[in-house]
């Protein structure tokens, strides 16, 4: 019996700990004179502090004939400013055992800061530093645009690299969605270090920004540093994107990449939804029975455990801030792309026509809203998730509601989103394979 009270209470105590309730956040949001938007989480289990900074300046706002310029200006932010070089920067952020860096991305870019509390002013200090004072050294630009040809090169031989590049490219068309955010050689070449300086004068500005603040530090300490930091960091007007319209295709589109391969890499899909899309939630429950759900999905079911075809299969709604996709990725025998296809069509065809089952839409429920405390488990999560839910604007009360939204998913509606934003007829289907074995059809019909 006392083993029996001892594994009620492990049990106890393991729903707790998932419960998403038990996760949710106090978050001190605030709008700077700067127009900086500032989001502080107070955590004081560690004495440890994290920054994650976004800035609306992602490969949306670069010109197509030089695509890779928002990207290079992000991952060249910490090698060398006004006050300091990168040797200086990289070499005072490890004495303390901190780290300070950028990575680019579509939509915004990140600049991210770990820190002990004890070294928050010198975190800080370098923080602004890269923000504010980037100097764009030509020879490591020289060296960065080699490095990233060098790495466009090398993804060549990758057949998900190849497979991912030509989807993007065929349902976003001239759209930045449909480029590479690091540019190509070509348009590398057109790049200077005029072009890094004045993208940065443009855009990275804090009206345009959001910070998020979390760890062993309160809101007073946490604005007083932004005051000491970045008191230089004005606000100015910032000039929208020009952005292309997308249109949803209106019929099939096969493109094929012919590879002296054994396995065909295979890509199906086609637009899908913006991040704040109301239909998202839904959308999820909906993809995680569909391809979502690892081995209880229908295609993982289907495609891999009766029909062997695969080793793995999945789907996804990739959303971001004025589109997105949705996409079937797989990998089989050349021999047998053309069943693995029919056989994707095929379940598409099934979850827009029948009602999933009241356990299917449960497991869905259960794993999404049980899963979903994992993604702010630490404080770097915490900070890049905060940052991501101001610029989508999902609201502050997102992280309370978001099992509520899961939750609330019935079968009726998991039907009605199937039916609205899945398309087996009109659909991208990219493969990569040894053409000859593969043989893939000019069409596919029901």
């Amino acid at each position: 019996m006392r083993k029996i009270i001892f594994i009620a209470l492990i049990l106890c105590v393991s729903l707790l700990i998932i419960s998403p309730s038990s996760f949710a956040l106090d978050v001190k949001r605030k709008m700077l004179e700067n127009g900086l938007t500032l989001m502080i989480v107070e955590r004081h289990n560690l004495p440890v502090v994290k920054v994650s900074v976004g800035i609306s300046a992602g490969s949306l706002y670069e010109p197509e004939t030089k695509a890779g310029l928002a990207d290079l200006v992000a991952n060249m932010l910490n090698e060398g400013t006004k006050n300091r070089t990168a040797q200086q920067i990289s070499g005072e952020i490890e004495f303390v055992g901190g780290s300070v860096g950028a990575s680019g991305g579509e939509d915004y870019i990140t600049v991210s800061l770990s820190v002990l509390k004890k070294d928050l002013n010198l975190g800080f200090d370098l923080l602004s530093d890269i923000i504010l004072n980037p100097v764009f050294p030509e020879d490591e630009l020289k060296k960065k645009i080699e490095r990233t040809k060098a790495g466009l090169i090398a993804q060549e031989e990758d057949p998900g690299f190849i497979a991912s590049r030509d989807f993007k490219k065929a349902i976003f068309g001239s759209h930045p969605y449909g480029r590479l955010a690091a540019g190509s050689a070509q348009t590398l070449d057109h790049i200077t270090r005029d072009d890094l300086i004045s993208f940065h004068s443009g855009y990275y500005a804090p009206n345009n920004a959001v910070m998020a603040v979390v760890g062993d530090v309160t809101p007073e300490e946490a604005e007083a540093m932004i005051n000491k930091y970045f008191a230089q960091w004005k606000n100015r007007k910032i000039a929208p994107p020009s952005l292309q319209s997308i249109v949803m295709q209106t019929e099939q589109k096969i493109i094929t990449v012919d590879k002296d391969l054994t396995q065909a890499t295979i890509i199906l899909g086609h637009l899908g939804v913006s991040r704040d899309n109301p239909d998202y939630y839904v959308l999820s429950v909906m993809n995680y029975i569909l391809g979502g759900g690892g081995f209880g999905s229908r295609l993982m079911q289907n495609i891999r455990e009766d029909k062997g075809l695969v080793y793995d299969i999945h789907s996804f709604f990739e959303p971001d801030k004025y589109s997105g996709s949705f996409q079937v990725g797989l990998q089989t025998k050349n021999e047998s792309a053309n069943t693995a296809i029919e056989e994707v069509l095929r379940e598409i065809e099934k979850i827009r026509k029948e009602p999933v089952s009241d356990m299917e839409l449960s497991d869905a429920q259960s794993f999404l809203t049980g899963s979903f405390p994992m993604k702010i488990e630490t404080s770097s999560r915490i900070a890049g998730f905060l940052v991501a839910v101001e610029y989508y604007g999902l609201g502050l009360d997102y992280i309370d509601n978001y099992p509520n939204f899961i939750n609330s998913v019935t079968k009726e509606e998991v039907l009605r989103v199937a039916n609205k934003y899945l398309h087996p007829d009109n659909y991208t289907l990219v493969v990569v394979a040894k053409e000859k074995e593969a043989a893939v059809k000019k069409r596919f019909d029901k």
